[in-house]
């Protein structure tokens, strides 16, 4: 192991707490990307994403930099570059293209190349082998190696980090495979578990995601048929909670970069083989539904009291795509406000983790704070529950409308309070 230099290409998410857990147990770990920027930040002991504190990143040894030509002094290199979809829910292997081209143009004989980004069966071997041996000039399995090794990171999740899960690990050979194991298990303390092949390893990472794609689709199925039947949704899954093999979760909206993506990097490879993945295109159709289904509450909640929809001021709350943490990849914010906006509504939007530019991304007008609102509002959406609203109630919206308030509580933080009040129209998931 003291023959072992580390170097981690891509500095998200993923690549980030992974680069600072090898450089608290390795020596001089090369952190690689190409954003200057994040280098910069990175090198000053600075995470805009929050995912880590400057003292994380200090005590460690990591050594950050946009120079590729570096990468020749490691022999152990891990790739996890973002692997998005394109408009048309294709996989869009471009990064991770890019990132083989990279490493493959700085690559030592004798080296091992791990890929920790969620791809679908086959691609490291098959699209990424070629590549590295296109750019390198050395011959995969023999003159260097390949490993995968998919990410399990969830951002915001502070018990949940690299070294407090087990982690899945495969090699294109046995000998391969020991390797990757013994350096993973430096820093993986939860354990190992060697997958079987490669391609087992690839599998796993997306049938991990597609379970739980799969189980919210239904949550949000049952929430339209709940919402039908007048009962609400929250007490149903309350009551049948009390069963001790209940499976809880919970309706609401998926975006990110792995549940609103990582499924369609099956149903790609399923179709392409002759298979049709019905269920999981269904679970995906609903689960995309579901921002518009949100936005029809509110312009139905807003008929309902008999306010226009042109002019009426919407105040959405939480535009991340997961609570208390600063990710916008995917979020289905954009597309409620998209909505909104169509009928002549107009949208302000409050988000404490986001600044003002980030806001206006999203093609609302930002405000700080519900006590800052520079119109009545009509109506409200609470998306996500961040940390600072936890503590918003019916008197503060009350405070800042415009006569009847529509409220349209995608989470259920209110649903207690609100169930008593004749106040305001409340609708939920």
């Amino acid at each position: 192991m003291s023959d072992i230099k580390i170097a981690v290409i891509g500095l998200g998410y993923v690549g980030l707490p992974l680069a600072v857990a090898f450089g608290r147990k390795f020596d001089d770990v090369i952190g690689f990307d190409i954003n200057e920027r994040r280098v910069v930040e990175l090198q000053g002991g600075m995470d805009h994403s929050g995912e880590l504190l400057a003292e994380e990143l200090t005590n460690t040894r990591v050594r950050y930099t946009t120079n590729a030509a570096e990468l020749r002094q490691a022999n152990f290199l891990v790739v996890a570059v973002p692997t998005p979809i394109d408009d048309n829910f294709q996989p869009d292997l471009k990064p991770l293209q890019d990132a083989s081209r990279i490493v493959g143009e700085n690559l030592l004989a004798n080296s091992i190349v791990v890929f920790e980004s969620t791809v679908y069966p086959g691609v490291t071997e098959d699209v990424c082998g070629p590549i590295l041996e296109q750019y390198s000039h050395l011959k995969c399995g023999s003159e260097f190696k390949l490993g995968y090794s998919p990410e399990r990171i969830n951002p915001g999740d502070k018990q949940f980090t690299v070294e407090k899960v087990i982690k899945i690990v495969s090699g294109q050979d046995e000998p391969t495979a020991n390797v990757v194991a013994e350096v993973y298990g430096k820093i993986c303390l939860a354990g190992i578990h060697r997958a079987s092949s490669i391609k087992v390893a690839e599998a796993a990472k997306l049938i991990e995601n597609v379970q739980r794609d799969l189980n919210i689709a239904l949550a949000n199925e049952l929430s339209l048929i709940f919402q039908n039947l007048k009962i609400n949704t929250w007490d149903v899954l309350e009551a049948a909670g009390t069963k001790w093999n209940f499976q809880k979760y919970v309706p609401g909206l998926v975006g990110g970069h792995c549940i609103g993506v990582d499924p369609y990097y099956l149903t790609y490879l399923s179709t392409k083989l002759g298979h049709n993945p019905e269920l999981i295109l269904t679970a995906r159709r609903i689960n995309e539904y579901m921002a518009s289904h949100v936005a029809d509450m509110m312009t139905k909640g807003l008929n309902e009291v008999n306010k226009p929809l042109a002019g009426a001021n919407v105040l959405v709350a939480g535009l991340t795509f997961k609570e208390n943490v600063k990710d916008i990849r995917n979020s289905k914010a954009k597309n409620i406000i998209s909505r909104l906006k169509s009928v002549g509504i107009n949208v302000f939007a409050i988000d404490p983790l986001l600044d003002d530019d980030a806001i206006r991304n999203f093609g609302a007008e930002p405000v700080r704070g519900f006590d800052n609102l520079p119109k009545k509002i009509d109506g409200i959406i609470i998306c996500l529950i961040h940390e600072p609203f936890k503590s918003l109630s019916l008197r503060q919206i009350k405070d800042v409308s415009n006569g009847k308030v529509v409220i349209v509580d995608v989470k259920g933080l209110l649903r207690g309070e609100a169930a008593r009040d004749l106040g305001v129209a409340y609708y939920s998931l």
